[in-house]
């Protein structure tokens, strides 16, 4: 008979604490959480673009080392390298996998790595899972990051983490500045773009483009599964860092690679970024109503289209989301401990087929 006392425990915890999660349904609410930015998703964009569906696998056979490498797939890597303005690309099932597969193997034991304070658990996950010693830095704060990089220890090599876009917090990161504080003390920059993707400049390539910054990265990692409306992800760097991953990344050696089927919707899906302007605009034209309107509530200050409103408390930011959703907007609250006690907050998230009434709505329930 099975024991599963332990399991109760430590849910028991959740519960007390009001941090116990569920899976839910939209159920036909206005989306205001997706990450489907530019609603490629949702209006079935990728499905309008297909042809030849019928012909393409839904499965790839095995891992990229054995069956499961095929010329699609080395194809769309070559197209996001030039699309992205790298030398050499590598597909992985998710930004998970590739956050993991990236940060577990790269750094080695002696090395360094600094990453920002509120950096993605996949981020966290894959340099915990690494040798090297490993520190954080004040969030977006370059001073610290300073400090950091000139009391590091040891002869190893120091590797910078930072997204570009923060998922929690909907900020920049300060990327020029820490572009010139790893040239001077011989750091590697690795960036997370995965909330630029497909939002930022002018076809969507990203916040490193935007800031000319590309030969200043080690690696760049973009997803698929928010603006660009499908799954998977990419490592773009050297062909150098390409062949190291392919022999040492563990999420990419050991699992399935991605099926034809997954990686055609990538490609029709970087081929639709370039067209969609209209998409943008509008985006940035929600934000702007949003920033431009008042609330009885903090807001954190973001310029992009994940906008934050801060509720204390579990209980108290749960209440305030179930209201917003009985009035039939799907915004979903953002529990201690995935963001630090006290902070706790609406994520709102505002997408290109959301209208200016949505925006209304949500503002004038917002107001105390």
């Amino acid at each position: 008979m099975r024991n599963e006392s332990f399991l109760e425990r430590k849910l028991a915890e959740r519960r007390e604490n009001a941090a116990f999660r569920q899976l839910r349904l939209p159920n036909g609410r206005v989306d205001l959480c997706s990450n489907d930015y530019l609603g490629i998703a949702t209006t079935g964009l990728i499905e309008k673009e297909w042809t030849g569906m019928s012909a393409l696998a839904h499965g790839s056979g095995g891992s990229r080392l054995l069956a499961g490498n095929y010329p699609l797939i080395e194809d769309v890597e070559r197209q996001l390298a030039k699309f992205h303005g790298a030398t050499a690309a590598l597909i992985y099932n998710s930004g998970y996998d590739a956050n993991l597969g990236l940060l577990s193997c790269v750094p080695q034991r002696g090395d360094t790595v600094l990453y920002d304070a509120l950096s993605h658990a996949s981020i966290r996950d894959g340099i915990r899972l690494s040798f090297a010693q490993s520190r954080s830095f004040a969030h977006n704060d370059c001073r610290d990051l300073e400090r950091r990089l000139a009391a590091r220890s040891g002869e190893g090599a120091c590797f910078v983490v930072t997204e570009s876009v923060f998922s929690m917090d909907g900020d920049l990161a300060p990327l020029q500045e820490m572009a010139v504080l790893c040239r001077q003390n011989g750091a590697q920059l690795i960036v997370d773009e995965a909330h630029a993707t497909g939002v930022i400049g002018d076809a969507g390539e990203g916040l490193v483009q935007v800031m000319g910054l590309e030969g200043e990265c080690f690696a760049r990692i973009h997803t698929f599964g928010k603006a660009l409306g499908c799954h998977g992800a990419v490592v773009l760097g050297s062909p150098l860092l390409r062949d190291y991953l392919i022999n040492f990344s563990r999420s990419l050696i050991y699992t399935t690679a991605l099926p034809p089927a997954s990686v055609q919707a990538i490609a029709i899906a970087y081929a639709l970024l370039p067209t969609l302007g209209p998409q943008r605009a509008q985006l940035r034209r929600l934000i702007d109503q949003w920033r431009a309107g008042e609330s009885g509530y903090e807001r954190l200050d973001s310029n992009t289209p994940i906008q934050v409103v801060i509720v204390p408390g579990n209980d108290a930011v749960r209440a305030l989301a179930a209201r917003l959703q009985s009035a039939g907007l799907d915004v979903r609250p953002i529990l201690y401990p995935t963001v630090p006690k006290g902070s706790e907050r609406l994520r709102i998230v505002l997408h290109a087929f959301n209208t200016a009434e949505d925006i209304r709505t949500l503002a004038g329930l917002l107001k105390k």
